[in-house]
């Protein structure tokens, strides 16, 4: 991938770029979420995207959060379209036992959560992000190879040109290094539904 069409929305403090590989630190106190439960809005995590019209493809990404250890402390995949359209995939770490594996869907400025446990141990996730038109697909792989689905989701505002990449966040008073690797954009993996056909 060429990362000179990427852009930084919010450009983090520190932050390398070297072969292909992306390291973010975060700030306490950043993060991405709109009202739902909490009825707080945050939107002030750093965000490293590219724009796109096209309509089918897949985007491929490693993270590995070695040092997370806050409660929410958070790395992945994101399409950020504005303050209150986005989509967002990661491992967000809660104690010594588990952590996170999940999305987030924001629509016109309402977010919410899917999750699942994974071990506390877990230090690296891929993800795949891929898009048909305005619908989108978020799976997960912890190597690559084998993908798990997370989230298939309609963007109210993801019909047109987009915005999307990676994102790192520490919500609370913390801050990690998080390293994005290995990213490509291929043709869209995500096939067309093969049963039922549309009304």
């Amino acid at each position: 991938m060429d990362l000179n069409e990427f852009r930084w929305t919010r450009e983090p403090k520190s932050f390398e770029i070297k072969d292909g590989t992306i390291s973010v630190t975060t700030l306490p106190h950043t993060d991405l979420w709109q009202r739902t439960y909490y009825h707080f809005r945050n939107d002030n995590a750093p965000v490293y995207q590219m724009k796109t019209s096209d309509k089918f493809f897949s985007f491929v990404v490693k993270t590995s959060f070695e040092d997370s250890h806050h409660r929410f402390d958070q790395c992945g995949i994101v399409m950020y379209l504005d303050s209150d359209n986005w989509i967002k995939g990661s491992v967000e770490y809660e104690n010594d036992s588990f952590q996170h594996l999940g999305s987030v869907v924001t629509n016109n400025g309402y977010s919410d959560w899917a999750t699942t446990e994974i071990p506390a141990d877990i230090k690296s996730m891929w993800y795949r992000f891929s898009r048909r038109e305005d619908d989108y697909c978020i799976e997960c792989s912890d190597n690559g190879e084998t993908w798990k689905q997370m989230r298939i989701c309609h963007m109210e505002k993801g019909g047109g040109e987009i915005q999307f990449g990676i994102y790192a966040c520490s919500p609370e008073d913390s801050s990690f290094t998080a390293v994005f690797s290995d990213m490509q954009i291929t043709e869209c993996v995500w096939k067309a539904h093969d049963g039922q056909q549309p009304d």
